[in-house]
């Protein structure tokens, strides 16, 4: 692909990224969003869900010269610390070795990185304008100026839609017949607290994700690099424990209460956030139909938007990334190039959005059940005895990005097999069978390096 014109719609992760890779090949290269500079604003209270960036993510980062500048950043996560009503928290390591560690890392600050190395590599950055949709016919892309309400349009050689969930762009090409979209509401929301720091420090343990798994619901929190820890409570948006019900602030009190007694504490501060703090939706999206033709291409949560409770929506979108500035090399034109993208990625993206919507109840339930806890040792010996051959699912989407979502979801699906049979099959002493372990695990599943 010869350096051409590209606009990319919207500068809130993905679109940055993908700008600074474009413009580092030498493509002319205009960024827009609707939103004011972030760089200058404040960032919308209750909105942000820190992120969880794995390698997955981080790999696209190397590759556009960038992580050095991120790592600063991060913070270093080892396991899920679990609260439960009473009792010390249990640590469940992510992983079994020492790299195994996801990274904390607060979307506004990444957010400005992003930026500022896209307009430092030659991508004209242009804010407050918001995209009306394209003209399916001529290629027009159609903006206005939120400042001075002007309308406008531009005919760039390619427009790459990068506008997350709610995509204006996606609705053009639905309109046009390109796509075909179906969107999965969610029946639970959230809404998001600050812990501030005490005396100076994280209030709790800052290398782990907190979680308070009640059943139906959950808290969890993650550790900024001030102190605090931005708190998100997912919670059901109707029903006997849900938003809904906590609507008077007597029972919102009681709720954290009765659910988080060792946070009874920080509770004025918590409790404050929760009343002013919006109630943000979750849903899935599934597109079929990512690209109009050579014209517009759908990226990240435009075209394929999941829950965030793996962690995976900022890692899937720089995997895009990635793997569209791969296409650029082999490809003779934006239409190979499009059609190309949405044939290799989206059976990928289907995959994690079923293991987002796994792990929720993984999080909220499965962490607290015995069973559930003696499955996840057992997946820790076995991969420690066929390294090339067993690693659990979590760990193959966060720690090995060589593994494709797809692979991981259905050698997940054969592993959660062979642990239930172990588990069935026990000796009588209640050890596990470990000359049908190997039989079972060289049978079923295939050396990663074959």
């Amino acid at each position: 692909m010869k350096p051409k014109q590209v606009t990319i719609v919207g500068a809130g992760l993905t679109g940055p990224l993908l700008a600074l890779m474009l413009a580092r090949r030498g493509f002319s290269v205009t960024l827009c969003e609707r939103r004011p500079d972030p760089r200058i604003g404040r960032v919308e209270a209750g909105r942000s869900i820190n992120l969880a960036l794995s390698a997955r993510g981080i790999r696209p980062l190397e590759r556009a010269g960038v992580y050095a500048e991120v790592e600063p950043r991060l913070i270093p996560l080892r396991g899920r610390l679990v609260h439960e009503r009473s009792g010390e928290p249990a640590l469940q390591p992510y992983g079994q070795r020492a790299g195994e560690v996801i990274y904390s890392v607060g979307r506004a600050e990444l957010n400005r990185v992003l930026i500022e190395a896209a307009g430092r590599a030659g991508a004209e950055l242009r804010f407050a304008q918001r995209c009306l949709g394209l003209d399916p016919a001529g290629g027009h892309l159609l903006l206005q100026d939120e400042q001075s309400g002007r309308k406008y349009d531009t005919v760039p050689d390619a427009v790459i839609a990068a506008d997350g969930a709610g995509s204006t762009l996606r609705a053009t090409l639905e309109a046009a017949g390109a796509a075909a979209v179906r969107i999965e509401p969610l029946d639970h929301g959230y809404k998001e607290m600050t812990l501030p720091p005490a005396a100076g420090r994280h209030a709790l343990e800052p290398g782990a994700l907190h979680i308070w798994p009640r059943g139906g619901f959950m808290l969890i929190a993650l550790p900024n690099p001030d102190g605090s820890f931005t708190m998100t409570l997912f919670l059901a948006h109707q029903g006997e424990q849900s938003f809904t019900a906590l609507a008077e602030d007597c029972v919102a009190e009681r709720f954290f209460t009765e659910q988080f007694p060792d946070l009874r504490p920080y509770l004025p501060h918590l409790l404050g956030d929760f009343c002013r703090n919006p109630e943000g939706r979750l849903a899935t999206v599934h597109t079929a139909g990512w690209h109009l033709g050579g014209k517009a291409l759908l990226l990240g949560d435009a075209a394929h938007a999941i829950v965030p409770f793996h962690g995976q929506g900022m890692n899937a979108g720089f995997e895009d990334c990635a793997l569209f500035d791969d296409l650029l090399e082999q490809c003779d034109g934006w239409e190979e190039v499009f059609r190309r993208f949405e044939r290799l990625r989206r059976p990928d993206t289907e995959a994690i959005a079923q293991m987002a919507l796994e792990n929720y109840l993984e999080m909220r339930d499965s962490v607290r059940d015995p069973g559930f806890l003696q499955r996840k040792r057992l997946a820790f010996a076995l991969e420690k005895r066929f390294p090339d051959r067993f690693i659990p699912r979590y760990s193959m989407v966060m720690f090995h990005p060589e593994i494709s979502y797809l692979e991981a979801l259905r050698r997940g699906q054969r592993q959660l097999a062979i642990l239930e049979e172990l588990d069935r099959r026990r000796t009588p002493s209640g050890g596990i069978d470990c000359t049908l372990a190997q039989a079972l695990v060289r049978e079923r599943l295939p050396s990663l390096g074959s």
